[in-house]
């Protein structure tokens, strides 16, 4: 024999031990159990007895000997073909009485460097590493169960000069219990997909099964798990490396998509993290003109969809979506996401972000997840990040299963305990008394998002703009858009062509929506000025939404309840409910409300109770504020028009509303002070007759300036030429004191009509432009309706 070189697996503790069983998670995005071995059953083996009997099998399966070999065990002397057919040997007399294998230490020639000699041991062989220089400076993610507990049971083999491999040594008694038959499927060493096995996973994956399925469907197919020779972590990563030896091929696909898109419109932005070359392990974000078009008009609350990659399609694919005019989903971009950790998602959101013309949303709505919150907080940091509630929903349903086959109400007593509570105080109370009630409250995952409350409560959200229409109602799910199109069957290649037909489709059904709300009117339920105003301004969707909360103040009363000099404030509450009541703070001067539900403040609509409030003071329309674009049948509009409305008639009304309310304030207030003695009283009786006599002259000289067709009553040529005069005596002679108030009184009159006619003109300008877009868009619209007529037609 040859010197000899021993060799020793890494990590090898107390006897040897394997890397694999370390603190640390070496098998980052794979399933894996406590019994690791360091290699699985061989494809073929022959081994021999010393008689020169051979014995054998192949084909990928695990080695069982048959007949009078049944009994077979190790014994020194032993002969064998090849060193793999020892170790297959060693495996399949350990599945016979109920322990796992693996491959301990060898030994290698000085002089070809070739192994000549093997040891295999029971995988609970040695102790488990604890060097602290490995672990003291790496997180463990997952902690390992200690499997560990220094078995000496081996098996040692070395090759001879003939070259056959021969046992010199055999340790057969073990310190720990063994596994019975029904159980050896779990060990490593034993657990091997056949091919068979494969061919039904793979059938089943391509219909879109999970594992979970798949497993169940296995076990009856074989007549029981142990015969199945695997378990579900092993189908799990099979299914897994099935994914991503797929995904190859489909992201070069990808690539030349994005390619080809590009080089027909140069507003088509796409990038890969890193080099384009290492795309196979990168990911790719791409947004089309239209989706970045869309961002700059209903870019101020988004939602990044990552449910896809989920269990719910097992796609890659994450969209960034948003929600436009008509409540429809419009698309902001789209990412293809290999890799998902934080370094990926902060790339990921600077890239959209850049693409996005760099003007950062208002809101982000995501899903629950620890990495996407770290990315957001580095990239927006100024954006109000929220989970989705349906998704925390959704998760209850599987962490509290117990609770839901116990407590048939608690499901709807944990929604009501979110919805419900209309203040921070309430909703900590009505929660603590949830998990107190069904004995909850030591539970770690609603512990978990309880300490997350202020990013999914509706009461921690309320004062930020989501675009949604009810803080209670369930239609914060992920706004998917591509829901309907793409299934759990969907593999990359066929999304290709279920992409654009989503977003033909998303477009077919906005064209309809604008058609409708150009082409109809909506039925009026009330007199008042302020429905008409709403109907012609927001979409069909949004003013419907708008008339529920304006009828619905039919049945609210609003009274005063404090006056803060400007600022008034109402309590307001349906009629014979007075213990639930909402409270409006109302600024008469700047014609500003706030309610303490939030309602505008979380969907840019007026709540029934700050409208309630506006018909007690007599506020005849929406002031200008109250009117968000995004809602608006002009919310594409390139033409940046006024907040304020462009019809005169409103205008009148909204000013006119203004010095009522303006007045009547401050008319009570004297009178207020007035009241308070005898005295007080006369001084204020007096200064409102002089106050009356002034407003009676005051109207009576405003009646000789009135517009008529845009000119002042009178005969203007006169007019003009007595100003002439009176300009040519100011000139020619110093005026009195009389002459000089009467003609700083002429020229009052002057600056007030030019500035009537300007506003006229203004008026009647903007109302030109409204009506060019109005044209534009039923242009489009027909546009838009001929292709699909054509299209239909083909």
């Amino acid at each position: 024999m040859d010197p000899e070189i021993l060799e020793f697996d890494l990590g090898l503790g107390g006897g040897g031990s394997s890397g694999r069983d370390g603190d640390d998670d070496a098998n980052i995005g794979l399933d894996v159990d406590e019994d690791m071995a360091d290699s699985p059953a061989p494809s073929s083996i022959l081994a021999s007895n010393s008689n020169g009997g051979g014995f054998g099998t192949g084909g990928g399966e695990i080695y069982l000997p048959e007949g009078d070999l049944l009994d077979l065990e190790p014994y020194e002397g032993m002969e064998f073909e090849s060193e793999e057919a020892a170790k297959a040997f060693y495996n399949s007399y350990a599945r016979r009485v109920g322990f796992s294998t693996r491959v301990s230490s060898s030994r290698r020639s000085r002089r070809d460097g070739a192994i000549i000699q093997r040891q295999f041991v029971c995988a609970k062989e040695g102790f488990r590493n604890l060097n602290e220089k490995r672990t003291k400076d790496r997180e463990i993610k997952r902690p390992r169960t200690i499997t560990r507990v220094g078995c000496k049971a081996s098996l040692s083999v070395k090759v001879q000069d003939s070259g056959k491999w021969v046992v010199s040594g055999f340790v057969r008694e073990h310190n720990h219990e063994l596994v019975p038959p029904d159980q050896v499927h779990c060990l490593r060493s034993h657990r091997q997909i056949s091919g068979p096995a494969k061919t039904l996973i793979d059938t089943l994956q391509a219909a879109g099964m999970g594992p979970r399925r798949i497993m169940s469907a296995l076990i009856k197919e074989y007549g029981g798990i142990s015969k199945v020779g695997f378990t579900e972590v092993d189908c799990r990563n099979y299914m897994r490396n099935n994914r991503q030896r797929s995904l190859e091929g489909d992201i070069q696909l990808l690539l030349d998509y994005l390619r080809q898109m590009q080089a027909g419109n140069s507003n088509f932005f796409f990038a890969v993290q890193g080099d384009e070359d290492q795309a196979l392990t990168s990911n790719v974000f791409w947004a089309d003109p239209k989706s970045r078009m869309n961002y700059t008009y209903f870019g101020d609350t988004v939602t990044f969809d990552t449910t896809y990659r989920s269990n719910r399609y097992r796609l890659p694919f994450a969209p960034f979506t948003g929600v436009n005019h008509h409540g429809q989903p419009v698309l902001f971009g789209c990412a293809f996401l290999i890799n998902e950790s934080e370094a990926s998602f902060v790339w990921l959101f600077k890239t959209w972000l850049m693409a996005m013309s760099g003007r950062p949303p208002v809101s982000i709505t995501t899903d629950h997840d620890a990495v996407i919150r770290s990315a957001i907080m580095q990239v927006f940091p100024e954006t109000r990040h929220r989970f989705c509630k349906w998704h925390i929903f959704k998760k209850c349903q599987e962490k509290l299963s117990q609770v839901f086959l116990k407590h048939p109400t608690f499901e709807a007593d944990f929604h009501k305990c979110v919805n419900l509570p209309e203040s921070i105080e309430e909703f900590v109370s009505c929660w603590l008394s949830l998990v107190d009630r069904y004995e909850l409250r030591d539970h770690e995952w609603l512990q978990m998002m309880y300490n997350d409350r202020r990013h999914w409560i509706p009461v921690y959200l309320r004062d930020t703009f989501f675009a949604e229409m009810s803080i209670t109602q369930r239609s914060d799910s992920m706004n998917s858009y591509f829901d309907g199109f793409v299934n759990a069957s969907t593999n990359l290649n066929q999304f290709f062509k279920l992409y654009e037909k989503a977003l033909e489709s998303r477009n077919e059904k906005e064209v309809k929506a604008d058609y409708d709300t150009m082409n109809t009117s909506p039925a009026l339920k009330t007199p008042s000025p302020m429905e008409k105003q709403a109907s012609e301004l927001y979409t069909r969707k949004l003013f419907t939404r708008f008339q529920e909360e304006l009828v619905g103040t039919l049945t609210f009363t609003a009274s005063k309840s404090d006056d803060d000099d400007d600022v008034i404030t109402y309590q307001v509450a349906k009629f014979g409910e007075d213990h639930k009541s909402y409270y409006v703070k109302f600024n008469v001067l700047e014609m500003k409300a706030a309610c303490s539900c939030q309602m505008f403040e979380f969907s840019g609509l007026l709540c029934r109770h700050v409208l309630a409030v506006f018909r007690v003071t007599n506020v005849l329309t929406l002031p200008s504020h109250y009117i968000l674009k995004r809602w608006t049948k002009n919310a594409r509009s390139s033409v940046i028009l006024e907040e304020r409305s462009s019809d005169v008639y409103t205008n009148y009304l909204e000013s006119h509303t203004v010095r009522y309310n303006t007045l009547r304030h401050e008319t009570f207030k004297l009178v207020d002070e007035g009241s308070k003695s005898l005295d007080t009283c006369n001084v204020a009786i007096d200064a409102l007759q002089q106050a009356a006599k002034r407003v009676a002259l005051a109207t009576k000289n405003e009646g000789r300036a009135t517009l008529v067709n845009g000119r002042i009553r009178g005969d203007s040529a006169r007019d003009a030429s007595r100003a002439n005069t009176t300009n040519h005596k100011m000139l020619c002679q110093p005026l009195s004191e009389d002459d000089m108030d009467k003609k700083i009184r002429e020229l009052t009159n002057e600056l007030d009509y030019a500035s009537r006619k300007c506003e006229v003109y203004r008026s009647n300008l903007l109302s030109v432009l409204k009506d060019i877009e109005d044209h534009k868009l039923q242009l489009s619209i027909k546009v838009q309706n001929i292709k699909i007529s054509m299209k239909d037609g083909l």
